[in-house]
């Protein structure tokens, strides 16, 4: 029997057109969301693609999350989530259209960059410390081990990671009875400097300052704030760019 090119052409449309409407259609309409850098930005703070979620490519198939963050950052797309209940994510890569402006590609790029870097560092060992916090308390890999460590990286002009105190501050009491859970953020700025700046905005994690080393070298930050979750063997579990993912992820962890 034969088969016409036609017919061809149009299961091929149908299998696509199947497999995005398994997982639900986009959320906002991709084309509309690149018209004007300022409505993408609008929709980019909602992107969470530290989470866990299904990673769909241009014609829907589904792929690896490293290969989703891959083409991010060195494609020519952008992620547009589709339609499902709240706590799950579905993800899929939509092209960029010619006149966007290019300033939104600039920026995927970079987002797409950042994600898949810490992806990779997700399942390797935290590089070695020797910490001394504002207190004089010594902490070290040796001394945190049996323990889930939640490390926030930040410094004193860094808004977003000021912004965050609060609901920051809400986490560690919301674990106060956890014993096996330790809350501990690196901040660039000085001893002196820090205890100035945390007695007007304090925050309730140990403080460890003068890191700025210790983050650019051993952890290769470029972002601000970046969040660590240190399984209890001493294991990157998470690399999270903001408390909502944090939240999230530290709720599965804790009942691994």
């Amino acid at each position: 029997m034969k088969i016409s090119f036609t017919t061809i052409i149009a299961f091929l449309i149908f299998a696509t057109s199947f497999a995005q409407n398994k997982f639900g259609n986009p959320e906002v309409d991709p084309i509309q969301i690149q018209k004007t850098y300022e409505q993408w930005t609008v929709y980019n703070k909602g992107i969470m693609l530290s989470r866990d979620f299904t990673a769909l490519d241009s014609a829907s198939k589904e792929i690896s999350k490293e290969a989703f963050l891959d083409q991010l950052a060195n494609g020519n797309f952008i992620p547009v989530r589709l339609k499902s209940e709240a706590n799950i994510y579905v993800y899929k890569l939509f092209k960029i259209q010619p006149k966007t402006n290019t300033s939104i590609k600039a920026t995927i790029n970079q987002i797409g960059f950042d994600a898949y870097k810490n992806y990779k560092m997700e399942g390797t060992a935290f590089p070695k410390f020797s910490f001394k916090d504002l207190d004089g308390n010594l902490v070290t890999n040796e001394s945190m081990k049996g323990k889930i460590i939640v490390i926030k990286c930040w410094y004193i002009h860094c808004t977003p990671c000021i912004r965050e105190f609060p609901q920051v501050n809400k986490l560690v009491s919301e674990y106060k009875d956890r014993n096996d859970i330790v809350f501990m953020s690196l901040a660039e700025d000085s001893a002196e400097q820090l205890k100035t700046f945390l007695a007007r905005k304090p925050l309730t994690y140990s403080v460890i300052p003068d890191m700025k080393v210790y983050m650019n070298e051993s952890l290769q930050l470029n972002s601000f704030p970046t969040h660590f979750i240190i399984n209890k063997e001493g294991m990157i579990a998470k690399v999270l760019p903001n408390f909502e993912s944090l939240e999230v992820a530290l709720a599965k962890e804790t009942k691994l």
